[in-house]
């Protein structure tokens, strides 16, 4: 492995998703969903561990996330841990692992990546990224990993390629031709009926020195905030620079702010299975073992009658879970909130923003 290789695991999103399964103290990067014993982290860190030296590999949460992360990764180093006073989206969190990683060695190949997606091919998905790595290593790009669509989603950013479908079909690194993030459905539509687009995986890859070079020219106002970087980094004042910076910095994505206006962008195809776990629907479909009816249960014992399709999840280990007649619901069984809803992404996130009321902040 090349010790000039990094892993940056952006690991510090809140709890609001998959509420109740997750909470504001526990978010479903720290869980395990999927019934494999691991959480997201985890098997995210895991996954990279063939890519990457293990001292290489970086985590960026929550400063109020440290000890959830010390306590399923005990094998990261204290000072591969970047702690973010607050969250403020991708474009600050790829500033400062940026930054922190230049500190470090200015020669630095970054592997930006998110901390829930589900891959199950792990192979295949080691040899992808080795040669794109590798393919970054030789060239001034800004890489991203390219998912092929397999419908119009809405919930994903598209990548269309130059050259079109040729292009497509090719299977190697390709330059960016339009960086487009989450279209309406129309659009979307439009995108995949065309043949010629990506969905963007959401995992990067470039030069430490790249990047900051693209920041600079595109966001000044994020990085003008990290001025002094050189001498804050590892000395006793980090924690008060880094809470001055993220108090005036913007909330935006590292897409919209810079993929979508930079000439360096490419696109590396993946030929692995890929998920990106961000609706209740994605979820039950990734969901390993369902009836015949469609249900798939997760609980310690279970009655089920007359159901089709549902999502059933109780962390209570000791209750039967009892349910009849329900189509196409969710029920949720915690220790404190029992939610039973729809299975419609956009009806449980409507239900469930009356938890914003002070009534329910025990809740969130």
């Amino acid at each position: 492995m090349n010790n000039n290789h990094y892993c940056i695991i952006m690991a510090g999103g809140n709890g609001s998703l998959f509420w109740p399964i997750t909470r504001n103290w526990k978010p479903k990067q720290f869980l395990d969903l999927y019934g494999t014993g691991k959480s997201s982290l985890q098997m995210t860190f895991e996954r990279f561990r063939n890519i990457v030296p293990e001292q290489n590999i970086m985590v960026i949460t929550a400063a109020k996330y440290e000890r959830l992360v010390k306590e399923q990764l005990p094998l990261l180093q204290d000072e591969n841990l970047l702690l973010e006073p607050y969250g403020r989206n991708t474009s600050a969190c790829i500033a400062y692992s940026t930054y922190a990683l230049l500190k470090r060695n200015k020669n630095a190949i970054m592997i930006v990546t998110p901390s829930d997606h589900i891959i199950p091919n792990d192979k295949s998905f080691t040899e992808t990224m080795t040669k794109a790595i590798d393919y970054t290593d030789s060239n001034n790009v800004l890489m991203t990993i390219g998912i092929t669509p397999d419908k119009p989603d809405t919930n994903y950013g598209y990548i269309q390629v130059t050259g079109g479908k040729d292009s497509i079909l090719r299977n190697s690194p390709t330059k960016v031709k339009t960086f487009t993030e989450k279209p309406d459905m129309n659009m979307a539509k439009v995108f995949f009926d065309s043949g010629e687009f990506f969905w963007n995986s959401g995992i990067y890859l470039w030069k430490a020195g790249i990047i900051e070079e693209e920041m600079n020219k595109y966001i000044p106002e994020i990085t003008g905030l990290f001025s002094g970087w050189e001498n804050e980094f590892g000395s006793a004042d980090e924690s008060a620079f880094l809470e001055r910076a993220y108090s005036d910095c913007e909330n935006i994505s590292i897409d919209y702010s810079v993929m979508e206006k930079t000439d360096r962008a490419w696109v590396y195809p993946a030929r692995f299975k890929w998920s990106d776990i961000g609706t209740w629907e994605s979820l039950y479909k990734n969901l390993p073992e369902k009836d015949k009816s469609g249900n798939a249960f997760n609980s310690y014992k279970h009655i089920s009658e007359n159901d089709r399709n549902c999502m059933v999840i109780s962390s209570d280990k000791k209750k039967l879970l009892a349910v009849n007649g329900l189509d196409n619901y969710i029920v949720i069984d915690t220790n404190d909130v029992l939610l039973i809803c729809p299975k419609n992404d956009k009806k449980i996130k409507e239900f469930t923003a009356r938890l914003a009321m002070p009534d329910f902040e025990e809740f969130r």
